[in-house]
């Protein structure tokens, strides 16, 4: 089996950072497991949109979070063990990733709130209206 590469911690920098939490489902994946207290396996996060993701899918966005140097995964026979390396990136960065943790979780907040007036707004039956 491959090696997997995981960069020192002099090695990470913000702009790779930046670039793996840019997509929406590398930040949903970071946010969770930032928030769970053990490390999970890729398959914890094969629903964590609307559709399922492809396996292939998946990997690929925990080899970009790796390689940003935002996880440490694990090989435990087949399966790869995923955990954040939060407490490390503090120690380089502060608070910056938790930053762009929470006002991510600021904006979905935010965005749920939006839609749910929208929809008390708009009245039964009728098309969600595109500009008011």
């Amino acid at each position: 089996m491959r090696k997997l590469h995981h960069p020192r911690l002099e090695e990470i920098t913000v702009e790779g950072i930046l670039y793996a939490l840019a997509d929406p489902v590398r930040v949903q994946i970071f946010t969770r497991l930032a928030a769970s207290e053990c490390a999970k396996n890729c398959s914890t996060f094969l629903n964590i949109q609307d559709a399922p993701l492809a396996k292939s899918t998946l990997s690929q966005h925990f080899r970009i979070l790796r390689e940003a140097g935002l996880v440490r995964s694990e090989r435990r026979g087949v399966e790869l063990i995923n955990s954040t390396r939060c407490a490390e990136l503090a120690e380089r960065f502060g608070p910056m990733v938790q930053s762009i943790v929470s006002a991510y979780e600021r904006q979905k907040i935010e965005a749920a709130e939006l839609a749910a007036t929208k929809s008390e707004c708009d009245p039964p039956g009728a098309e969600p209206s595109e500009t008011r």
